[in-house]
């Protein structure tokens, strides 16, 4: 027996997670505090905190990213209660019809980019500043793989471009200060949104799985681990980069002129 810390254990950090009441963010949320993480959920929708609060073990903060005087005001009310963040995961955001630009409500495009992109770095510029001045910490934004490839998605897709390349510029810019920044770019993940886009018809699962090299759809705990392990010290060394947890879509849509991507090789029996 011995008394080695567990890999990827996180006992001790203090993590703050936007967009934490729902899907990839309380996933994230649940996976860390059983690694031991203080965990602090941050999200603009308060209606489910008890619920989260009593079975996840969790505080629950009401926050609106795109304030960034409320982002201060959160980060100072923590400071006085000695609660300093040392991880951050950034998974507020929202989703876009995909429309053709004509049809795009021009407060549809400025709300999506607000929530995604400059809710993003007002909390990397409040919470990862103060963890650059501590000299420790470790972010990671969520951004997706429609920030990668072209997509009928004229507001997010452009969004999650700009939290990836974002990322790129505070890794360089916290690095020597002992600030890890990451993204992970989620491929397509049954969350909420996406359930209730195919309950109403409007994406087909089967279709959606099979464009990927894995056939499968990705769960929110699948970003999770990904999130997890960014944000551990098995990661030291890695900052800058963008994580896809797609399934192997990114590598599968070419092969759709082939005829798609080969069935299992695997020998029956």
């Amino acid at each position: 027996m011995t008394n080695e810390p567990v890999p990827g254990h996180l006992h001790g950090r203090v993590a703050l997670i936007t967009g934490g009441a729902s899907g990839i963010g309380l996933a994230t949320a649940q996976l860390l505090r059983s690694r031991g993480a203080t965990v602090l959920v941050a999200d603009v929708q308060s209606g489910s905190f008890h619920a989260i609060s009593e079975a996840v073990g969790v505080e629950c903060l009401q926050i609106d990213v795109v304030d960034r005087t409320a982002v201060q005001r959160l980060h100072d009310a923590l400071a006085a209660r000695h609660l300093a963040v040392d991880l951050l995961v950034n998974c507020a955001g929202i989703v876009q019809s995909p429309l053709s630009p004509d049809l795009l409500d021009s407060d549809v495009f400025q709300r999506t980019l607000a929530i995604s992109l400059e809710g993003t770095f007002n909390m990397c510029a409040v919470f990862g500043s103060s963890m650059a001045k501590r000299g420790r910490g470790a972010v990671v934004n969520i951004a997706s793989v429609a920030g990668m490839r072209s997509m009928p998605l004229h507001a997010y897709s452009p969004a999650k471009a700009g939290i990836i390349s974002l990322t790129e510029g505070l890794a360089a810019e916290w690095g020597r200060s002992g600030v890890r920044v990451n993204t992970v770019s989620p491929g397509y993940t049954v969350t909420a949104a996406l359930q209730s886009q195919i309950d109403a018809g409007l994406r087909d699962p089967e279709k959606l799985a099979s464009n990927s090299a894995l056939g499968r759809l990705i769960m929110p705990g699948d970003i999770a681990k990904a999130i997890a392990f960014l944000l551990s010290d098995e990661a030291s060394m890695i900052t800058g980069i963008n994580l896809p947890v797609d399934a192997g879509w990114l590598v599968s849509g070419s092969w759709s002129t082939f005829g798609g991507v080969r069935e299992s090789h695997v020998m029956p029996g």
